[in-house]
């Protein structure tokens, strides 16, 4: 990741705050001399880098169940929020035509290696931890407890874990921090025709304020 100073984000526990609020990002891992690319909902167990673990699955029949084998370079790309940046937002404009688009956006690359998990009991925990995340804003949120139990033992039987050992984190917040506080407040202003966009705004607001 290109990681300019005033956008990088230095402190482990905001690059893991971005990767809880999302919840779903993108794995990675080599394919023979191209890239195997899957999109998942993970859970995250902090600690220190080295330490600190994204835990996932995927079905049996997924390619990534024959392409993971050990331990293996992988890494999970968790993009937040973005959103186009248009030179008439900016105040600054008016004064001179010296600006030109731009797109904000915050990510985390989070590198490491990954492994395949098959004990049941984990997975069984596994998913039962991302239900509950996920059905957390629910008024009436879905439990694994409500199906039967020998329908979830067959769902279980059909699913592999992948597990990453964060090594490395790339964190990057851009939201016009480059810009005059003037430009990021228009920026900010010309944002939220949905609810994405309105969640950059907010983010840009808290930054740049």
């Amino acid at each position: 990741m290109y990681l300019p100073s005033h956008f990088a984000l230095e402190d482990l526990s905001s690059a893991f705050d971005i990767i809880e609020e999302r919840h779903v990002g993108t794995l990675v891992v080599e394919s023979d001399s191209s890239f195997e690319a899957n999109l998942l909902p993970w859970s995250l167990s902090r600690g220190v880098l080295g330490e600190a673990v994204l835990r996932g699955h995927v079905g049996k029949a997924n390619p990534l169940t024959t392409l993971v084998q050990g331990e293996i370079p992988a890494l999970v790309i968790f993009d937040l929020v973005d959103g186009y940046i248009s030179p008439n937002w900016y105040p600054s404009k008016k004064l001179n035509q010296r600006v030109v688009p731009t797109w904000n956006y915050i990510s985390v690359h989070a590198h490491g290696r990954a492994q395949l998990i098959h004990d049941s009991t984990w997975l069984a925990k596994l998913v039962t931890r991302l239900t509950d995340i996920n059905e957390s804003d629910q008024e009436l949120p879905w439990q694994v407890s409500d199906a039967p139990d020998d329908f979830i033992a067959k769902q279980l039987q059909g699913i592999v874990g992948i597990e990453v050992v964060i090594e490395r984190l790339d964190a990057k917040a851009k939201l016009s921090q480059n810009r005059a506080s003037e430009d990021a407040a228009g920026a900010a202003s010309g944002l939220g025709a949905n609810d994405r966009e309105h969640l950059l705004s907010a983010k840009m607001r808290e930054v740049n304020e």
